[in-house]
């Protein structure tokens, strides 16, 4: 063992004479410990909700949606555009879909807001892993009326369930008669339930047949836009540019990171901002590894002396205490990272913590660690405390070997 690493590990040791520095020491490394814990819990909850928002939304979202200029919520040649965007190679599924805002109600005493969509027999084996009753068949009904599936939390306020009959109002669709614009209006019986696990889409959403959406609208053989899956959904963006230029005029294309943009913006600022907060914490506890070995230099000052004058240097008396400080550093660092992977596990596993869903997107916090994350925790944990021994270290290392000898 190199002489620099055992004078460090001796001066940590325990002695009847300096158990304060002892009590200063573990409260140094609990610090450190504490700090690196949160740290790796906030991150990881971070991670995880930015992850389990972009899979909900994924899961229920087209990766990229192509609609038309100045046609509004119309898209009329789709046959020739979807066949375009098949034809490049990164499109694995392309399919037409309406999208609509109506009112749906049971009891005329009660209305809710509804956004419809209208999708194809594809999309609603892609949602089958969302089904919560009933089924995704809009032909199960018991009557002759089409099926409609809707959000479990919307049927519970709207007190419907698989099999009861509710009716759809919808503008979009409205007729022009000698007293005016009538809306729309068309009875659905309810055929299944879904859970997205977005309160968002739960509480509002539902969903019917291509072909009944276009009747409710009034969109013949149009539909509202195309909706787009491709091999790797993080280039969707890029896809959308090549497919935009393919297609030309008066096609435009959206991807769903440009359509969510505010919200993982919004996420990642939350993200960084309780890093720079819980790094402070490491920054303080920092301090202590200052005010520790500026208290050895205090009490090891005639060890120090004699030391200079056997023949050991300045340069290795600097080592000694930074070595002293780094093993505080590293103890703490390591001790914080078991301490996070544990706490982090069990809030994961045991869902200690759950959300109100009409507040936040999700009910549960979800937990992702995140490698690099945990690396770069690490090495800033490491870094900060090896920062911290350099000035009580310098000043032990510039101690006149005379002077510290005759120190009392």
């Amino acid at each position: 063992m190199p002489l620099e690493l055992y004078l460090a590990s001796r001066y940590l040791s325990a002695r009847s004479s300096s158990r304060f520095l002892n009590l200063i020491t573990i409260i140094a490394i609990g610090g450190i410990c504490v700090g690196v814990m949160a740290l790796i819990v906030v991150v990881g909850v971070m991670s995880g909700l930015q992850r389990e928002v972009r899979d909900r939304i994924l899961g229920t979202n087209p990766h990229i949606m192509v609609m038309a200029f100045g046609e509004g919520l119309r898209l009329d040649d789709w046959e020739y555009a979807l066949r375009g965007a098949r034809d490049d190679p990164d499109v694995v599924l392309g399919e037409p879909f309406v999208y609509t805002e109506s009112l749906i109600f049971q009891d005329v005493d009660y209305q809710q807001g509804l956004a419809l969509r209208g999708v194809t027999v594809s999309a609603t084996e892609r949602l089958s892993e969302q089904l919560f009753a009933g089924s995704w068949d809009f032909r199960s009904g018991e009557s002759a009326l089409p099926g409609i599936v809707l959000g479990f939390r919307l049927a519970d306020r709207l007190l419907v369930v698989p099999g009861d009959t509710v009716s759809l109002v919808s503008a979009h669709g409205a007729e022009l008669t000698p007293a005016g614009f009538i809306p729309k209006f068309k009875k659905f019986e309810v055929v299944g339930l879904f859970r997205s696990g977005m309160f968002e889409y739960d509480n509002q959403m539902g969903y019917v047949s291509l072909a009944a959406a276009q009747d409710l609208v009034g969109l013949g053989d149009a539909v509202t836009a195309l909706a787009l899956y491709v091999k790797d959904p993080w280039r969707a963006d890029v896809v959308a540019e090549r497919i935009e230029r393919e297609l030309g005029y008066p096609y435009t294309l959206s991807d769903w990171k440009r359509m969510n943009q505010g919200l993982f913006n919004a996420l990642k600022l939350e993200k960084m901002g309780m890093t720079l907060v819980l790094l402070l914490i490491v920054l303080v506890a920092a301090f202590n590894i200052v005010s520790t070995l500026i208290m050895v230099v205090t009490d090891k000052t005639r060890e120090i002396g004699i030391l200079r004058s056997m023949g050991m240097t300045a340069r290795g008396i600097l080592r000694v205490f930074m070595l002293q400080g780094l093993i505080i550093g590293i103890a703490g660092t390591m001790l914080g990272f078991a301490g996070g992977l544990a706490l982090s596990w069990a809030i994961d596993y045991f869902g200690l913590i759950s959300l109100p869903g009409d507040v936040y997107l999700i009910s549960e916090i979800p937990i992702t660690l995140d490698p690099l994350d945990l690396a770069l925790i690490v090495v800033l944990s490491v870094l900060i405390s090896f920062t911290a021994t350099i000035y009580p270290s310098r000043q032990a290392a510039r101690l006149p070997p005379v002077e510290a000898i005759r120190h009392e």
